[in-house]
């Protein structure tokens, strides 16, 4: 594809860029905010505010990340900490997207209008096929994809807001457990070095800790501690590996 002439068109590179809604990673993260539509009706959070937060905050970690903090009563500043951590990991992906989608003539503009779609699933579905477009037709393609699933997703939990409040106890659990599940493969598929792997491990293990004996606190502390750890241990891998 990338052999061929260019279309003049952005148009054509943007509904090329739609049809990404019928991929298996924008599949299955429809398919997790449904879970995360059952999770939101449980909590009694209002559909509208639901909908706004689907579209506003996109990254779907974070969204669980607030709902749930609300949830366990944590303080207003620790909730906001916790989702701004959360979020800090997309800006390494902004910044390794970007200078492979953008040209001399492309406006910044656009360019932070399209940045607020990257999330984990835009991030590996346009990493793994915008090298097979034209660099002219790469905004536009990313532009399409970015903007459907978030339009798409929007409008979806606010479609089954109500219908899921009726399934049975074990459909909505399996529904939503496709979140949790979504979020660790997607970060492990997605991970480039080995200090991600090793922060997930110790997260993971940290989080039924803290979640026993400081339920307030336990996605805050199990993020920072376990990514502290983790920074930690490569660093002085790093170090004896290079001393050898």
């Amino acid at each position: 594809m990338s052999d061929g002439p260019e279309p003049q068109s952005q148009m054509h590179w943007f509904l090329f860029g739609m049809r990404g809604l019928f991929s298996l990673p924008a599949i299955i993260l429809m398919l997790s905010f449904v879970g995360f539509a059952a999770f939101t009706a449980e909590a009694k959070v209002p559909v509208g505010e639901v909908m706004f937060m689907t579209g506003i905050v996109w990254a779907l970690p974070a969204k669980v990340i607030l709902v749930s903090s609300m949830l366990s009563g944590a303080p207003l500043a620790a909730t906001f900490l916790a989702v701004t951590l959360s979020s800090v990991r997309l800006m390494p992906m902004v910044a390794s997207l970007v200078p492979e989608i953008r040209t001399a003539r492309t406006p910044t503009w656009l360019l932070l209008v399209i940045s607020h779609f990257i999330a984990i699933t835009a991030w590996v579905f346009a990493i793994e096929r915008v090298h097979k477009v034209p660099r002219g037709g790469r905004v536009a393609f990313f532009a399409g994809f970015g903007a459907t699933l978030t339009t798409v997703n929007v409008l979806l939990v606010g479609l089954v807001y109500g219908a899921v409040s009726v399934f049975p106890p074990l459909v909505s659990g399996c529904l939503f457990f496709l979140t949790p599940v979504y979020f660790l493969t997607s970060l492990w598929i997605s991970a480039r070095h080995r200090v991600v792997y090793w922060a997930l491990g110790i997260g993971l293990a940290l989080g039924w800790l803290f979640a026993t004996i400081a339920p307030q606190y336990d996605i805050l502390l199990a993020g920072v501690l376990g990514g502290t750890l983790a920074w930690w241990g490569e660093r002085m891998l790093r170090r004896r590996e290079a001393a050898r």
